[in-house]
C-alpha cells in the first residue's frame, strides 16, 4: 500500500509529458487547417493595405502622365509663338 502511495505521484509526473504529447497530436490537424485558411484568405487589413498600394501607384502614374502632358502643351504653346505659356 505504501509503495502504491509513493508510486502514484511519480506516475502522475511521468504522465504529464504523455498528456502534452497527446494534446499536441490531437490539436495538430486543427492548427494545420487554420493555417491553410490563413494562407488562402485575405484579411481586411491586407485588403486595405493592398488597395492603398494600388492607389498610390495609380496616382504616381497619373502624376507622371500629367507632367508629360503639361510639358508637351507648353512646348506646343511656345512653338505657336505665344509668350505666356505658363
Amino acid at each position: 500500500m505504501k509503495k502504491m502511495m509513493l508510486a502514484t505521484p511519480l506516475l502522475l509526473l511521468a504522465l504529464q509529458g504523455c498528456v502534452r504529447t497527446v494534446a499536441s497530436v490531437v490539436t495538430a490537424p486543427v492548427r494545420a487547417g487554420s493555417q491553410v485558411v490563413d494562407w488562402t484568405t485575405t484579411s481586411q487589413d491586407e485588403a486595405d493595405r493592398n488597395y492603398g498600394r494600388k492607389m498610390r501607384k495609380q496616382e504616381a502614374r497619373e502624376g507622371k502622365e500629367r507632367k508629360k502632358a503639361d510639358k508637351e502643351r507648353r512646348k506646343q504653346c511656345r512653338e505657336a509663338g505665344y509668350d505666356n505659356c505658363g
